[in-house]
């Protein structure tokens, strides 16, 4: 059966995704990972596809073994991959708890890492695998320090993962967008008040979404959806992180 596995899929960009994905047509059924069951029940209604709801804490290594077990049992074509679960939280790093730490490199990481670790028997020529990233990994960033580390580590694995399946005809993809403005995170990075002052030209998730899958489809290997993602990048490659430290910290109070 040709399947879309798609994780953080009961909000945000990963539900964009079940949708855009089932729009497409070019599988068989949708696999959405999150924790939230009825936020994951409730995909059905905006998917023509058959959705198979896994409630699943990733970060959980009872939960990520149930996800390898079902794969091993079921044998799918895995065409679509996409890791979009993930964590934020702003703040000075000596204000967030070692638990907020912990949950983001879990989630942001690790899992990212496992899952993707599980789908490889099951992904063939043609299969797209995108992998959730951020503009924040294009170089440190103060108030978001860890969570800037996770995806900019995220970001290095994916591009090696391109440049290692690429032979086999796998599509990776490191997608890296900017502030989203249709999702929770914001407001979960902001949990204790710490924030930026603005968030400039935020984009919408099914722009973002419905660019990645374009790159995905071309096999780029870093996708920056919208002009704001690319400049970003462009600048980031030219400016040392002694300059990008103080230049972030600025930007995030004007």
């Amino acid at each position: 059966m040709k399947i879309a596995l798609v994780t953080g899929a009961s909000s945000g960009l990963g539900r964009e995704f079940v949708r855009q994905i089932a729009e497409q047509g070019k599988v068989e059924e949708i696999w959405a990972i999150a924790r939230r069951r009825d936020r994951l029940e409730a995909l059905q209604s905006i998917s023509a596809v058959p959705i198979r709801v896994l409630a699943l804490d990733l970060t959980r290594p009872g939960d990520m073994e149930y996800l390898r077990n079902t794969l091993q049992d079921e044998l799918p074509d895995i065409r679509i991959l996409v890791n979009a679960a993930g964590m934020g939280r702003m703040g000075p790093t000596v204000d967030i708890p070692a638990k907020d730490n912990d949950a983001m490199i879990d989630l942001n990481c690790r899992a990212a890492v496992d899952v993707t670790d599980a789908a490889f028997p099951y992904l063939h020529p043609g299969s797209q695998v995108l992998e959730i990233c951020s503009t924040a990994g294009f170089q440190p960033i103060p108030g978001l320090n860890v969570y800037a580390a996770t995806k900019a580590f995220l970001l290095s694995y994916t591009q090696t993962l391109h440049y290692e399946l690429s032979p086999a005809g796998i599509h990776v993809t490191a997608v890296c967008p900017y502030w989203v403005k249709d999702t929770e995170f914001i407001g979960i990075a902001e949990k204790d008040g710490h924030s930026f002052r603005h968030y400039p030209l935020a984009s919408r998730s099914q722009d973002v979404v419905r660019r990645a899958l374009r790159d995905s489809a071309l096999n780029l290997r870093v996708s920056t959806p919208g002009l704001v993602c690319t400049l970003h990048r462009a600048a980031a490659k030219v400016t040392p992180n002694l300059l990008c430290l103080p230049l972030a910290d600025w930007l995030s109070h004007v």
